[in-house]
């Protein structure tokens, strides 16, 4: 393209020397200037075209570098872009944790709040059954013989159950105390993840 656009340029500078006005006869003097000026200008253009070449080439590359400049950039927004969107994706999944985890604590804590309310209804009647056994081995001892055998089966049979409610008791203790470690443990994660 650019010997092209030389040879048009050399060809339109030989049109303009021909098509110029007619002149004298050249001396052989005027014939060899002209033909240095000629030759200059060949010379002249050749120059100008091996610049301009020149130029192409290296705007060319320099085009090239940024193309591929340009093409690192897009990769890299894009990367950022896809990072952005996983981030983004991490907070949405971490706000749901965190949602569930605080949902689980309301209810744990529910939990062992009635826990407690059912221990304390159980340590009263703990106390009722104790204070009936008392009153009935008061009426065993000042009882008559007759009726000793039936109070004290009576008096054993409340023993049992009493028994039974101290185990329940003792279960649901160690339920509450289990719930409110792992109470304890949601609380604690779920000040970590906020």
């Amino acid at each position: 393209m650019i010997w092209e656009l030389c040879l048009l340029c050399l060809a339109g500078g030989l049109r303009a020397v021909h098509a110029g006005p007619v002149w004298k006869p050249l001396k052989i003097e005027d014939n060899s200037s002209t033909q240095e000026e000629i030759n200059l200008l060949i010379f002249g253009v050749l120059q100008f075209s091996n610049s301009l070449n020149h130029v192409y080439e290296t705007t060319e590359a320099k085009l090239a570098k940024i193309r591929q400049t340009l093409k690192n950039h897009e990769e890299t927004l894009r990367n950022f872009g896809m990072e952005t969107e996983q981030a983004a994706e991490v907070k949405k999944q971490m706000k749901e944790v965190v949602q569930l985890l605080q949902e689980q604590l309301t209810e744990q804590q529910a939990q062992t709040q009635t826990m407690k309310e059912q221990m304390v209804s159980l340590e009263q009647d703990e106390d009722e059954l104790k204070m009936k056994a008392e009153r009935l081995e008061t009426y065993l001892s000042n009882a008559v013989t007759t009726s000793i055998k039936q109070l004290q089966e009576t008096a054993q049979e409340h023993s049992y159950v009493l028994q039974g409610l101290q185990h329940l008791i003792q279960f649901h203790k160690e339920n509450i105390e289990t719930q409110s470690n792992q109470l304890t443990k949601l609380q604690t994660l779920s000040e970590g993840v906020a």
